[in-house]
Formats: C-alpha cells, structure tokens, sequence
C-alpha cells in the first residue's frame, strides 16, 4: 500500500514538475514559449484519450499489471525526454508519459485499497495524500533540480518511479480468486467503448462540457503564467527569476490546491450544496484570470492571484468530481475514467493555444481568452440543470465520498 501511494505522489508530480521549466527550455533548445507549452499539451491529450480504455485494460490484464505497465512506460519516456536534443522530442516523449500515467493514475487508486489491511477508509484517504503531495511538491522538484539543469526534473522522476516499480514488483501480490470468482470478474469486464457510450448519459454530457471549458481555463493559468512571471520580473528589474523561483511560485499554488480539495471542499459542499459551490468557484476563478490579464506586467499581482487561485481551483476540482459520480448511475469506474479523459483533453487545448494568441494579441490575452471559457462553462452549468437538479443529497457514506473524488481526480 505504501509502494503505491509512493507511485501515486511521484505520478502526481508529473502534471507540475515541467511549469517552472519551460523558460528553461525556450533558452537551452532555441524553442518558443508556444513551442515549449505543448509539453502540456502532449501529456494531456494523451492522457486523456487513454482514460477512455484504462478500465478495458485494466480488465484485461488485471490491476497489478495495469500499475506495472504504466510505471514502466513512465520511467523510459522521462528518461528518454531528460536525453533530448530538440523540444520536438521533447513533446513525443512527454506523450509517451501520458500514456504511461493514464494506466498508472486510473487503476492506482483501486489497487491501494485492494491491498490494505486497515481497511478502505485509512487507504483513501492515504490515496488523497499521496495526490496532494504530488501536485504541490512537483513544481518544487522540477524548480529545485530545473535550476541545476532542465534535464534535472526527467531524470529525477525515472529515477523515483524506478524504485516505485521494483517496490510494487516486490511488495504488491495479486491475491489467488476462486473460479467462481475469476468467472464474475469476466462477466463483469467493461468494454472497450463503455468510456465512449458513457457520453450518450444526458448529466455526464452536460457536466463533461462544462469539465471541457473549465479545464481550459485551468491550464492557461497553469502552463502560460511562467512566461509572464519571467517577464514581468525583468522589467521590474527584480534580478533572476528562474526555475528555482517559479517553483516556489507553483509549490505554493499547490499547497492551496491540496488543501482546498480536501479539507475546504467538502466542508462547503455539504453547508452550501454542489451546484453553489460549482457556481460561485467558476465565477472566482473567472475573476483571477480577469485580474491576471489586467497584472500581467506585475510580478507581485502575478503570484498572488496565481497562489490563490489554487483553493479555488481545489474546490472546485473536488466538487465538480463529486457532481459528476452523483449525476449518474453508471458503474463509478466508466463514470470517471470517462470524466477524467474529457477534462484532460480540455486542458490539452489550452497550452497549444494560449501561445500563438499572446504573439497575436498581448501577453495578457490568454488570459482574457481564459475568462471567456470559464464564462462559458458557467452558462453551460446553468444549461445542465434540468440534467442535474438531483445533485447535492446527502452523500451515501464518507467512505463513498471520498472514493467518487479520488477516482475523478485521477
């Protein structure tokens, strides 16, 4: 269980560790910020395409292979991304890590609780941890080993998910099932297209959309704002801001966001209800990337709207994820592995556009172009109501809780 959970907190840090990077990048490789930014891009897209048949492989070949497949694949495309010559190699082998995660991240939390002895509540919420840890301690790595060398956070990751694979080699044991069992097992196999047919739900389509608009805001502000940071400190002639500082920048963001998913989520949820939350986190978040376009030449603005955007974009992560494993009955595996892959696909959108319309427009337009498309989740969350108006009862266990926003984060 602790292997895992080890995995799990190193796999977390991967969506992170490139942010305080990229300028790096840009310098080293003679590559553009609209270059760099599809490392986001690439990782994402992947990712979420592959959330659509992680609950058919891990069918297939079971939960232990499935974690061992993926940690494979995301030791030998780190690797492979730290030994680069050009950002286009860069971009394929951060693609090949997506893969790798998706497998790794989708089955992770499952496995956790299958093997713990002290039951499946303590191993959720070690589950929670462990991705807590990930997403705030990865733009801390990536800034701490970036500032030695931007091959630094590649190699340091194969390196760590190296000794996660031997631990979970050794340590994590399929137990032996009956035949009876082995038969409800097959019978109970998803198919290849659940994924797919999942959208056809009237309230997962809906919430998937706004997932899709909320998600793109979301990753303007994460992969586009070490540009502007770097910028905005050379005009103010604040000396060297680099990937040490911008790691600290991310660490603190992630430390709200972890926090915020949590402990202030659910607190809110169940005072407030669901669809408030969702509200009022979509119009604040909407509000921070407003304030970013209009700070975008303020080093101080930049940093303290991006840190504090983090509780809300924990908040909302959680509840979105709790509104979408309640909107629906199908099966939770299909519910958010089908979740997870549109809002990663949405986010993968965001870096590949945000950098062609700040040389068009400004520096400040992605983030205009960001507060437009959380605009337009909100008017597609007003939309979906008649879809989701049974959301926000009382929730079934905590137990169940904390499982739905564990398996939609992932």
């Amino acid at each position: 269980m602790w292997a895992i959970a080890f995995a799990c907190a190193i796999s977390f840090m991967g969506i992170g560790l490139v942010d305080p990077i990229l300028p790096a990048i840009s310098a080293e490789l003679g590559a553009t910020p609209s270059e760099t930014m599809l490392l986001f891009t690439s990782y994402l897209f992947v990712t979420g395409i592959a959330m659509f048949f992680t609950s058919w492989v891990s069918g297939r070949i079971g939960v232990r292979w499935t974690l061992v497949g993926g940690l494979v694949l995301i030791v030998a495309f780190a690797a492979l991304a730290g030994a680069s010559g050009s950002v286009g190699e860069i971009i394929g082998f951060r693609a090949g890590w997506g893969l790798g995660n998706a497998l790794f991240i989708s089955t992770a939390l499952a496995a956790i609780v299958g093997a713990a002895s002290g039951g499946s509540r303590q191993a959720i919420v070690l589950y929670e941890a462990a991705l807590g840890v990930g997403l705030a301690v990865g733009p801390l790595v990536g800034g701490a080993l970036g500032s030695i060398s931007w091959r630094g956070p590649f190699f340091g990751t194969a390196v760590l998910m190296a000794i996660a694979l031997l631990a979970i080699l050794i340590l994590l044991r399929t137990p032996e099932r009956t035949a009876e069992e082995r038969r409800i097992a097959r019978a109970e196999r998803p198919s290849i297209v659940a994924g797919f047919r999942a959208l056809g739900n009237p309230a997962l389509l809906s919430l998937a959309v706004v997932a899709v608009f909320y998600n793109f805001g979301f990753f303007v502000l994460l992969a586009y704002s070490p540009y502007p940071m770097e910028a905005a400190a050379k005009a103010a002639g604040a000396g060297e801001f680099g990937a040490h500082e911008l790691g600290l920048v991310f660490f603190g963001w992630g430390v709200a966001l972890a926090i915020a998913s949590v402990l202030i989520a659910p607190a809110l949820t169940r005072r407030f209800g669901l669809r408030p939350v969702l509200f009022t986190m979509l119009a604040g978040l909407g509000i921070c990337l407003v304030l970013l376009g209009v700070l975008v030449g303020s080093l101080p603005g930049l940093v303290t709207v991006v840190v504090v955007s983090g509780l809300l974009l924990g908040v909302m992560n959680t509840a979105l994820t709790e509104a979408v494993m309640e909107a629906t009955d199908l099966p939770r595996n299909v519910a958010s592995s089908t979740y997870s892959g549109v809002r990663f696909v949405g986010g993968a959108v965001a870096p590949a556009v945000a950098g062609p319309v700040a040389v068009a427009w400004g520096a400040s337009a992605p983030y205009w172009m960001g507060a437009a498309s959380i605009a337009v989740s909100i008017v597609a969350l007003g939309i979906a109501g008649r879809f989701i108006a049974h959301i926000g009862r009382p929730h079934e266990s905590a137990q169940g809780e904390a499982q739905a926003i564990s398996a939609g984060d992932a």
